[in-house]
């Protein structure tokens, strides 16, 4: 009997953390969803390691390794459950993780997606990195999470246990109506992983959706299993796809004052990486900024088809700010009235 949700593991050379974190999804979801592991055309033993190991769950043969995006993309077009999970394999799932998601999606039309409460597998009494307690962005597109600013990340003692409509949710674990992932064109493969989160959160928010944050649910992220935090490729990543979902996505009172302000502050960065030494990162944000320009023409049209609008929970501050010179280094000396 096919259920309601799918759980949905996208798998690249990670035989390691199938191994170690599979049982435990099996074990406390499959009396509700169905478990999909989607392989990115992994050269290590993962596909034979199922095979052997898991015949009868289900397995999804991608024809590339096309990044998260498209790896996703290209695997959801095969399952046709109501909600999709897509869950990192990296992650411990909690006992009874999917019932509080669950209820929260069932409870408002509205809310497109959801995550659970991210804490950290290395030290379950802290966040994680990826995640936290739901993310926002800031008003030049800068990201950051409620647990989570920067490289502090904060010890969960219960200061984010209510639900909260959130900028984006982490795609280490979302929850989503699978009828709009599939209307809003999925995940953008042409971001191959990072922040094509946010972007398509973003893209649900322009249309009149809500993302939220669902405390009752808790799950375990180790975090960086594809690229370390300091790779010059994550750098790249991070700086390139963060450009085009600005342009893709902000409303135009708001285009011009913000694209050339981010695109002087990108400037200042690498300058500093290069001071401090980091040459990878240095030239990471060039070749970053080189393909956005190269990519100006196909980012219009996207952005055309999007109609971006104001949209609700953007932090109307700068972070970088708020963080470095002001000290605040906690979510919770956020002002509310400042979430616009």
């Amino acid at each position: 009997m096919k259920h309601r949700i799918a759980v949905v593991i996208l798998n690249y050379n990670g035989k390691r953390f199938l191994e170690r974190f599979l049982p435990a999804v099996i074990s406390r979801s499959s009396h509700m969803a169905d478990i999909i592991v989607a392989d990115n055309a992994s050269t290590d033993d993962s596909v034979l390691f199922m095979e052997q190991h898991y015949p009868s769950i289900r397995l999804i043969k991608n024809s590339s390794n096309g990044g998260f995006a498209a790896g996703y993309n290209e695997a959801l077009q095969k399952v046709d459950n109501e909600y999709y999970v897509l869950l990192n394999s990296d992650i411990e799932v909690g006992e009874n993780w999917l019932d509080p998601l669950l209820s929260m999606m069932d409870s408002d039309p509205l809310i497109a997606a959801c995550q659970p409460k991210l804490l950290s597998f290395a030290d379950k009494a802290y966040f994680e990195y990826a995640g936290a307690a739901g993310g926002f962005i800031d008003k030049f597109g800068y990201p950051f999470c409620r647990g989570r600013l920067f490289q502090h990340v904060e010890k969960d003692d219960g200061q984010y246990d209510s639900p909260l409509e959130v900028f984006w949710a982490s795609g280490a674990c979302m929850f989503v109506r699978s009828e709009l992932y599939h209307i809003m064109g999925g995940l953008d493969s042409d971001f191959f992983a990072h922040m094509e989160e946010i972007d398509f959160c973003w893209r649900l928010k322009n249309v009149g959706y809500k993302i939220m944050y669902c405390p009752h649910s808790e799950v375990y992220h180790i975090g960086g299993g594809t690229l370390p935090k300091n790779s010059p490729r994550k750098t790249y990543l991070n700086f390139r796809n963060n450009l085009s979902m600005l342009y893709k996505n902000l409303p135009n009172s708001f285009f011009t004052y913000v694209m050339f302000t981010r695109l002087f502050l990108d400037g200042i960065a690498s300058m500093k990486f290069l001071i401090e030494g980091g040459w990878g990162d240095f030239f990471a944000v060039l070749r970053a900024h080189a393909h956005f320009y190269r990519k100006l023409p196909a980012l219009r049209a996207k952005r055309k088809k999007i109609n971006p609008q104001v949209v609700s929970r953007v932090y109307r501050k700068n972070i970088v700010i708020e963080y470095f010179i002001k000290r605040k280094i906690t979510f919770d000396t956020f002002e509310e009235s400042n979430f616009s």
